[in-house]
Order: structure tokens, then C-alpha cells, then sequence
């Protein structure tokens, strides 16, 4: 995958083919090899170049395929660069699906291979029917404009298509995408400081996340664990040496020397934790069951927050962007006589500088200030107001998940102190306590999802 920045020395046509090289002479038994840019950020030229040397080193009946997508709008044309090169096959996509952070349509391609003497093994003709199946599969899902429209900045942030939906629909569920541009401005940085290793998953997650970071806290303020451990030789060697400063700022924020030994030594050994995890909570302890909870393990991250094991036990979360259903509209109420004639209680809705605040009022006639309130639906519960205490919240407008309450109540904090912890954008930020004082109470649960209007603990 194209890299957002020139290099002669990584990313280029050599630079492929000699890592086609180096698998064909090591003795593996290969049937095909695919050129993969899941970005669509390389250009056409170094396609060409690297498909024909590898052609030519390749055994005659050895498969050589291409895999692009069309974020850039450019699939098309690499396709037909591939070809010409001696690529046997590509993949494509199809409307409603096609295009933008996906493959190109089939008739696209179609279109575009008239008059070459290549064509696609595929009736194009069919295509319609297929559509009107995808329409009727996808009716009930809303997806962000953001993640289906080309866009030609990616090829300054080289993210793969399907990372680029999960992390906007988690920007948007965070109430942040107004930061999207900037974290795409960052990533050339990142990319270049962090040594230009291929932007595939979960190197891709490891780019977007510091990028995040470096927008929202400061360049290199706060290291994401996944990316300080690359550019710090956790994972293997990356193609291009990392900026020595960021390996220092890695260093000293993780406490982490830099390692050059077999980064499979330096690997987690997670199957006896995941075993006692299973055990621990009566669930089957097999083979499978492992794995669920291993693939979800993530260093810091407490188990019963663990995707595996919420699984296991009945409580998986999947989030998707369904459409919201339409909520009916009821009916209009009896006419009545203008004024209030006892206690009202209702919300009020706060926005102090981009954060909002809810609370709970009641109004009530001054004539009738001290009579019982009529019967009626129970008043929704108070936010704790300030003369209790302060309520702490999230730093975030939109939702985002409690994952960790480090303090209990009747503890004293002080200013400053990390109080609790919450994830977006799958990554974990700190909540700092905004005075010194005593937990007077603890309003939420690790696992919940909460926004700025709840909040999450108070403080006396």
C-alpha cells in the first residue's frame, strides 16, 4: 500500500517483489500469491512494475491475483495495470456496495476492459439481480456518508476501507467527528515517525489511534500502547528506522526498553489466563472457547469487559449502524386551560462550550408552592447538583463505555487524580477528578455506556 510520503527505499515496486522473492525461495509450499493494497493507495505504475517482476519469477501455473479498493478512485485504473502486467484475476464489488471504501463495481472494470482483449469471467448481465438482492439485504442499515464516498485524501492517510467505517461510526457514536480532518492531517506524521510499516489491520489501528491521540492530546503527549510498541520493536523490524524522539517518548510513557529480539518471545503467553478466565466463571473450557477469549484480550483492559467471554456468557455487544426506527407519534393531547395549576417536573438541557449538561427542574405556582403534587408518572431522577458535590463526567459528548472506576466511595482524591477510565475509539482514556474532595457516591458500572449528560461518579 501506497505510503503518504516519497520513500525509494520502501513501498516501491522492489521493495515487493523482493518479499515475493524471499517467500518462493524459502522453501514454503505456495499456490498463489495476491497483491493486496486494502487502502487503494498505490498508483498504477507501481502496480505494473511490481505484478511483472513478480510474473517473472513466479512459476507459469502459480496464481498471481489483485486486491484494491476504490477509496481514492482509482481502482479501475490499477486493475487494468494489473492485467496488463499478467495478474490471473481481481476482486470486485457491486452496487449498493461498490465503490468509495470498497472494490469497484463489476461493470466498471467491464466497461473499461472493452476493446483489450481481456474480460471478466463474470455475466455482467446478472449484475442487476444481484443488486436488487444487496438493496433488500441492506434496507435496515444506515451507513455514514463518510464511509461510502470516495476520497482522494486517503492517499495522505493510507487506511484500508474497513477500517475507515468502524472508526468514523465510532467518531460519530463519541460525538467527535468534527475532529475526523485533523486526525487525517496527522497521519502522514505518524506514518513516517513510526518507521512506515504496511497499514493493514492491526497496523492501521495502531496509525489512526496516535493520530487521535496526537490531535486530541498533543503530538506525542500520550503514546497509544499498540504504536509505541511497533516503533519499539515489539512486533518485528519496520521497514524505515522510527524518529528516534518518538522511540524515547514510547519508552518513557510505557516504561518499555527498545527490544530487537524475536518479537513471537516478546508475545503475551495469554492461553493459561484465558483458561482461568473460563474456569473462573463455569464456562466450558475448550479449544475454541479459548481463542474467542484470547483474540479479544487486550493488554490492560479488565476480563469482564473481555468481547469473549460477553459472548460466552450471553451478553455480546455488536454495533452496527442500523436505521432508527420511527418511534410513534402520539396522539395530541385535550385541550386545556393555558397556565399550570401544581408542580411541573421536567428537563432542561445545558450547552457550557460544547458540553451538555442535563437537569431536572420542577416549577411550581406560587399560590400552590407548598400543596402535594397531583398524582401522576414518576419525575425521571435528579442529576446530583452541585450543591451535593460535583458531578464528574466524560470528556466526551457521545457515548462512549465506562472501563474502569478507580476509586471507591468515601475515598478522598485530589485534583488531578484518574478517577475512572472510558473507552472510544477503542482505545481507553482517563478521567481526572476536577477538585479535590471525597467520592461521595458512584452513579455507573464498569461496562456501562454513558454520554456527558450521566454522570459517572461525585465528588463532595
Amino acid at each position: 500500500m501506497g505510503m503518504p510520503f516519497k520513500s525509494d527505499k520502501v513501498h516501491t515496486p522492489e521493495f515487493y517483489i523482493n518479499i515475493g522473492k524471499r517467500l518462493l525461495d524459502s522453501g514454503m509450499h505456495i499456490d498463489s500469491i495476491c497483491l493486496k493494497d486494502a487502502s487503494g493507495t498505490t498508483d498504477p505504475k507501481t502496480i505494473y512494475d511490481s505484478a511483472l517482476g513478480l510474473r517473472k519469477i513466479m512459476p507459469p501455473e502459480m496464481i498471481l491475483w489483485l486486491h484494491t479498493h476504490d477509496t481514492a478512485s482509482t481502482a479501475v485504473s490499477c486493475y487494468m495495470a494489473g492485467i496488463a502486467a499478467g495478474v490471473d484475476g481481481v476482486d470486485l464489488s457491486l452496487r449498493p456496495m461498490a465503490s468509495g471504501t470498497v472494490q469497484p463495481d463489476v461493470r466498471s472494470l467491464a466497461h473499461g476492459l472493452k476493446g483489450t482483449g481481456y474480460s471478466l469471467d463474470i455475466d455482467v448481465a446478472k449484475m442487476g439481480e444481484l443488486e436488487k438482492m444487496l438493496d433488500e439485504a441492506l434496507k435496515d442499515y444506515a451507513f455514514n456518508p463518510t464511509t461510502t464516498t470516495a476520497d482522494a485524501r486517503v492517499l495522505g492517510f493510507p487506511m484500508p476501507g474497513g477500517a475507515i467505517g468502524p472508526n468514523v461510526h465510532m467518531m460519530v457514536k463519541a460525538g467527535i467527528l468534527d475532529k475526523y480532518s485533523d486526525v487525517l492531517a496527522e497521519f502522514p506524521v505518524v506514518v513516517e515517525a513510526g518507521g512506515a510499516w504496511t497499514s493493514v489491520t492491526p497496523g492501521s489501528q495502531q496509525y489512526w489511534l496516535q493520530a487521535f491521540n496526537n490531535v486530541l492530546y498533543g503530538r506525542w503527549k500520550k503514546i497509544d500502547a499498540g504504536y509505541g510498541k511497533a516503533v519499539l520493536g515489539y512486533f518485528g523490524k519496520t521497514p524505515l528506522p522510527p524518529d528516534p524522539d518518538v522511540v524515547k517518548a514510547a519508552s518513557e510513557q510505557l516504561e518499555l526498553p527498545v527490544f530487537d529480539g524475536d518479537p513471537l518471545e516478546a508475545a503475551p503467553k495469554n492461553i493459561e489466563p484465558a483458561r482461568k478466565a473460563l474456569e473462573e466463571r463455569g464456562l466450558p473450557v475448550t479449544e475454541s472457547n479459548i481463542f474467542l477469549v484470547m483474540a479479544a484480550m487486550v493488554p490492560g483492559k479488565k476480563m469482564e469487559l473481555n468481547e469473549g467471554i460477553r459472548l460466552l456468557t450471553g451478553n455480546g455487544k455488536i454495533d452496527v449502524p442500523l436505521k432508527k426506527k420511527e418511534e410513534p407519534v402520539p396522539a395530541a393531547p385535550a385541550a386545556t386551560a393555558p397556565g399550570i395549576t401544581g408542580p411541573v417536573t421536567t428537563r432542561c438541557t445545558v450547552d457550557e462550550n460544547g458540553v451538555q449538561r442535563t437537569f431536572v427542574i420542577t416549577l411550581e405556582p406560587a399560590a400552590t408552592a407548598a400543596a402535594p403534587a397531583p398524582a401522576g408518572p414518576a419525575a425521571v431522577p435528579a442529576v446530583p447538583a452541585s450543591s451535593n458535590g460535583t458531578p464528574v463526567y466524560s470528556t466526551f459528548a457521545g457515548f462512549v463505555e465506562v472501563v474502569d472506576i478507580l476509586v471507591k466511595k468515601g475515598e478522598s482524591v485530589s485534583k488531578g487524580h484518574v478517577i475512572a477510565a472510558v473507552e472510544a475509539m477503542k482505545a481507553k482514556h482517563d478521567i481526572k477528578a476536577p477538585c479535590s474532595g471525597t467520592i461521595a457516591d458512584i452513579h455507573v458500572r464498569i461496562g456501562d455506556e454513558i454520554d456527558s449528560t450521566k454522570p459517572i461518579l461525585t465528588i463532595a
